[in-house]
């Protein structure tokens, strides 16, 4: 699904953000990435989406080679891609179907199919109940879920989620993780960064990538 090689970001003003690279994610893996604050981790994942591209090496996603002379082929590939972002960019004023309806106007759904398949995505986040909710009145732990839910409507077979456990205290944040390895199968894999590593310490069936300064400091593979 992903393979990297010596992979580099310099952003415009000299910042070496990602530092030679190495990584394989496989079809139905669960990945977790961490580190601290400016450690990397949110470069990497703007690579995996071709948000940015590298500066050096070379990097597939789903077969996609990411580099600005792909950049139309690209756009296609995010159909592919369920991003769950740190800020949630949700729209206030609307409610927390119409949200999630939103997120999927650029995909090739049969605009009758789209408030159905917004619903589901709902249902099974567990906000079958707050669908006509305006985001603004929801919980930050139901923003959250808002958001994988406008992830996953889409049927994407790779999950990216940045920090999607942050300012969310411990059983809400296991809660969290719990809920997007339930969308791990076979065919799709998961990638969620996290500086909270109390939370993934007993993590079994997952490659833990610890990053920091750019660096990729290890990569440990979870039990089979």
């Amino acid at each position: 699904m992903i393979e990297a090689k010596g992979v580099c970001l310099e952003y415009p003003d000299g910042t070496k953000a990602i530092k030679n690279i190495e990584l394989s994610v496989k079809p139905g893996e669960l990945v977790y990435i961490t580190g601290p604050s400016g450690s990397g981790k949110t470069s990497l994942l703007k690579l995996f989406m071709g948000e940015e591209y590298p500066t050096a090496g070379s990097l597939r996603v789903l077969g996609q080679h990411i580099s600005r002379g792909q950049a139309s082929r690209i756009r296609g590939l995010r159909r592919m891609i369920g991003p769950v972002f740190q800020d949630f960019r949700l729209i206030k004023g609307r409610t927390a179907l119409e949200n999630v309806m939103l997120g999927m106007r650029f995909l090739d759904i049969p605009s009758g199919c789209i408030r159905d398949s917004a619903g589901n995505a709902l249902k099974k986040v567990g906000l079958e109940q707050k669908m006509l909710s305006l985001v603004e009145h929801l919980s930050w732990g139901e923003c959250q879920r808002v958001a994988i839910a406008r992830a996953v409507s889409r049927e994407p077979v790779l999950i990216i989620a940045d920090e999607p456990t942050g300012n969310l205290d411990k059983d809400n944040a296991l809660n969290i993780l719990e809920l997007l390895k339930s969308f791990r199968n076979d065919n799709k894999a998961i990638i969620i960064t996290t500086h909270a590593t109390h939370l993934i310490e007993d993590e079994r069936y997952a490659v833990h990538i610890r990053m920091d300064n750019g660096n990729m400091l290890k990569e440990r593979s979870g039990e089979a």
